[in-house]
């Protein structure tokens, strides 16, 4: 059953760029289709771009046969949410420019609005300023941001004292695409609706966790941006640590946003910072070379075109982290994550402990630990690996490794994209899925330290070929521990 349609306009500042027209739009047009935005709320495109209504429309109808999945574009759908998109020539660092946008919105005061800021974070403080001195904020005005907020604390805290100057901590949503997809938001599920899993999830039960986001692609023609950043600021400071999050939160109290907030915080409190003496322990750091993938011959980083050859960014960051509270004492947390490596896949492991006796005999097969794998990329999906009797007449039992498929069949009906359920939240006013800025800071906090270290100690990255897992010193990471990364 659809639900009430949600009056409300959307402008997307930035609105041309990538991220608005692969991710963005499709969403709004998918919301449109299943009811989810009333046909009388307006999708408002800000962009430098010189265009005409019709050229705009023209340009989004392309780009939504590019990129719906399923061939879901329908031409009647189109025409009517057509209707919808309006255009505005904007720059972005012009407030008298920001009147544009006010003849059209000042239509009704009292309606709902969503800006979404698909812009650079050095924009964030410029466009919201503007909107504010073109009395466009009102008590209905939501602001969404971007990632990243900042390159380290110091700058993400003037971007949101920016922001903050303008809009109530409430109505800021600062996104993580990651919190939007299906198997993320089925981790707080699968925890606290299953009295199976209670009492396992804890330092009583789990050995260790493991979390990887690995791409197979490397920068895409956008080296400028990503050596500004590399893998820890662009990947571990908020989706590898908000994953951490859920899987390592205490039970919320129930499911508003600051509840669920509230629990994330505490985590990223508890997060045992890294010292110097232990820096080369703890974390690796590595960049990619050449190599192949998919039969295919890849350039190296120091090799892509726009690069700097004498650059010490890193594309792949393993770190072992330690959470000091009552639950997680003593499990240890090994999350890695890079470019370039050998298939693109997102996974969470969680390891239970070992049977305290063997009572099978050794001829039987090796007895493994009982794994939960939670998969988010390419296929997402929730799988609990256990020891199963192989049939058949044998001497003794002899056992093997099966696994319970835990999530909906792969004929499921579509699947909203992260982005489609996000913004729905925001229309919503929903914030439990986005970051609160203490959270930001407190994540930023704990990284900083490792960026220092490295930075102090002079620990350059570490050579691997694409087309593989990393460097050989993350496997050593692991090892060290006598343990090692699950790969399929």
């Amino acid at each position: 059953m659809k639900e009430k349609e949600n009056l409300c306009d959307i402008i997307i500042f930035g609105g041309h760029g990538d991220l608005a027209l692969r991710k963005l739009m499709p969403s709004c047009y998918h919301l449109y289709l299943d009811g989810y935005i009333s046909k009388k709320s307006r999708i408002v495109t800000v962009s430098r771009k010189d265009l005409t209504l019709n050229e705009h429309k023209k340009l989004i109808k392309e780009k939504l046969k590019k990129y719906l999945k399923n061939d879901l574009f329908d031409e009647k759908v189109f025409k009517e949410f057509s209707k919808q998109l309006f255009f505005i020539k904007i720059d972005l660092t012009k407030t008298k420019d920001y009147e544009k946008l006010t003849e059209l919105l000042d239509t009704d005061k009292n309606r709902d609005r969503v800006n979404y800021l698909a812009t650079a974070p050095s924009l964030f403080g410029i466009i919201c300023k503007s909107l504010k001195k073109c009395n466009l904020v009102t008590d209905f005005t939501r602001v969404v941001l971007e990632k990243p907020i900042g390159s380290d604390l110091k700058s993400s805290q003037i971007i949101n004292d920016e922001v903050a100057e303008v809009f109530d901590e409430s109505n800021i949503y600062r996104i993580d695409h990651y919190l939007g997809k299906d198997t993320v938001q089925n981790i707080l599920a699968l925890r606290f609706s299953n009295a199976l899993f209670m009492p396992l999830w804890s330092a009583r039960s789990i050995d260790h966790i493991q979390i990887t986001v690995g791409e197979s692609v490397g920068v895409e023609g956008r080296w400028s941006y990503y050596d500004d950043a590399g893998a820890l600021r662009d990947m571990v400071q908020n989706h590898l640590l908000q994953l951490l999050c859920l899987i390592a939160m205490e039970p919320p109290c129930n499911l508003e946003g600051d509840s669920v907030r509230d629990e994330k915080i505490k985590v990223l409190r508890s997060l045992r910072p890294i010292e110097a003496f232990e820096i080369n322990q703890k974390t690796v750091r590595g960049q990619y070379q050449k190599g192949v993938i998919d039969s295919k011959s890849v350039v190296g980083y120091l090799e892509e075109e726009g690069c700097n050859p004498d650059s010490s960014t890193e594309t792949f960051t393993a770190i072992r982290i330690d959470i000091d509270n009552w639950r997680w004492s003593g499990v240890p947390f090994y999350i890695r994550t890079g470019k370039r490596m050998a298939k693109k896949y997102s996974q969470i492991v969680i390891q239970f402990k070992e049977v305290p006796h063997m009572i099978f005999p050794k001829g039987g097969g090796c007895l493994e630990p009982n794994r939960l794998i939670i998969r988010l990329q390419p296929q997402e999906s929730i799988e609990l690996k256990i020891m199963n009797k192989i049939p058949g007449h044998s001497e003794g039992m002899r056992l093997k490794t099966v696994g319970l498929e835990l999530s909906t069949p792969q004929n499921k009906p579509r699947t909203p994209d992260a982005y489609e359920y996000l913004l729905l939240d925001v229309i919503r006013s929903n914030p439990t899925l986005f970051m609160r800025r203490d959270e930001i800071e407190a994540a930023w906090k704990w990284c900083d330290q490792i960026l220092l270290n490295w930075k102090e100690q002079g620990i350059k990255p570490k050579p691997y070929a694409a087309g593989t897992y990393g460097p050989s010193s993350s496997i050593a990471l692991i090892e060290r521990d006598a343990r090692s990364w699950y790969e399929e």
